[in-house]
């Protein structure tokens, strides 16, 4: 009981200190913290359109925290889930001007869920180029994310410009806009699509379900917490790493279809927006927890929504949010994971934390054959 409630006090630590640190400095700069508070809500719910769109904006970032739930519990650092963002908004995109242009008359049901499909499919066949580079080639995630972030980001650029330019001649706006058939069903004039939540939800709950109550997530996990030992226990790495990559990647995809068919309405320079890299700090502050990142993901979607208002009604600059962020992260990982500091800490002394259970050999007389392998 004293550990659990010493944890959720070293949960909230870093929320409050980030509060208060950026309250210190409304408070130097001469602004009003309760009115910078209240501008920042009310600038992300305040009103029926503030609250759609944030919402519109929390759906691909929960796509994309989704998919790295499952490349982080493997233990692998899938950077390049930016990539496979812009690769499903072109798959999704490449549907909707395909159908446009062949003017085959599909209706809107049949043609939203082929976009869907192909943009996961896109995402999937980018993620699993990085899983071979890793796996075959022997090139970091990182390393091979990075690269093909930036290849993704040069083929929507020639694609714009080029094959998909609109009749007037090529720019780096976006393509021809999409027709209204091919786009998701919105809820009136906003951009946010309660079919896309209602995937990413369901999906955010698979995925859980998948890490914690299957023998493929036990195999994930187990790479994740060592590689070594899961090779020696008949875990096949190889294909594993592939297979979390390709799902990273499909979810990733569905984000990017969530981009050009409800965001936007074309595919645009830039759709990924940095909703990718962001995702990567959301898992990571969520500890890859699942709930925890789903409610991560609709603080900094709010965050990030709320700043302009807070521009327009105290003349402070739109970047607070980013302010707010950073200081989250920065004391997150300050502070650390509670279990992992005090109990190595214990360790180091020879002493059991709070709440902890004796070590396998201090007194015990359970017998090796009374122990499992894996937990």
């Amino acid at each position: 009981m004293r550990e659990s409630l010493l944890e959720r006090i070293w949960l909230a630590a870093p929320v409050l200190l980030s509060v208060a640190v950026t309250t210190l400095l409304l408070a130097v700069v001469g602004a009003n913290p309760l009115t910078t508070y209240g501008s920042l809500v009310d600038g992300a719910f305040g009103s029926t359109e503030r609250l759609l769109t944030t919402l519109a904006f929390w759906v691909p970032l929960l796509f994309c925290a989704t998919g790295l739930l499952v490349t982080f519990n493997t233990g692998l650092w899938n950077i390049g889930v930016e990539g496979q963002m812009i690769m499903g908004a072109i798959g999704a995109s490449w549907v909707a001007l395909t159908v446009d242009q062949l003017n085959l008359g599909l209706p809107g049901w049949v043609i939203v869920p082929l976009e869907l499909l192909v943009a996961a499919a896109f995402g999937a066949g980018y993620g699993a180029l990085a899983g071979v580079l890793k796996t075959r080639g022997g090139v970091h995630e990182i390393f091979g994310g990075v690269a093909l972030n930036n290849l993704a980001i040069i083929a929507t650029n020639f694609l714009i410009s080029g094959p998909w330019q609109p009749p007037e001649g090529g720019s780096f706006r976006g393509t021809v806009p999409f027709p209204s058939e091919a786009m998701l069903p919105l809820l009136g004039n906003s951009r946010f699509s309660p079919l896309s939540l209602g995937l990413a939800l369901l999906l955010l709950l698979g995925v859980a379900l998948i890490l914690g109550r299957t023998t493929w997530g036990l195999k994930l996990r187990a790479l994740g917490k060592n590689l070594r030992a899961a090779f020696l226990l008949g875990v096949p790495s190889e294909r594993e790493m592939l297979n979390a990559m390709m799902l990273c990647g499909a979810l990733a995809g569905l984000a990017g279809s969530v981009r050009v068919l409800s965001w936007f309405d074309s595919l645009r320079q830039s759709i990924s927006g940095g909703i990718g890299f962001l995702a990567i700090l959301i898992v990571l502050l969520a500890g890859s927890r699942p709930v925890w990142t789903m409610l991560i993901a609709l603080l900094f979607s709010a965050l990030l929504n709320g700043g302009t208002i807070v521009n327009l009604r105290t003349q402070l600059h739109s970047s607070l949010s980013g302010i707010i962020q950073g200081t989250l992260v920065l004391f997150v990982l300050l502070f650390g994971e509670y279990r992992k500091l005090f109990r190595g800490k214990a360790a180091e002394s020879g002493a059991s934390p709070p709440g902890a259970a004796p070590a396998a050999g201090s007194g015990s007389t359970t017998g090796a054959g009374d122990s499992g392998v894996m937990a």
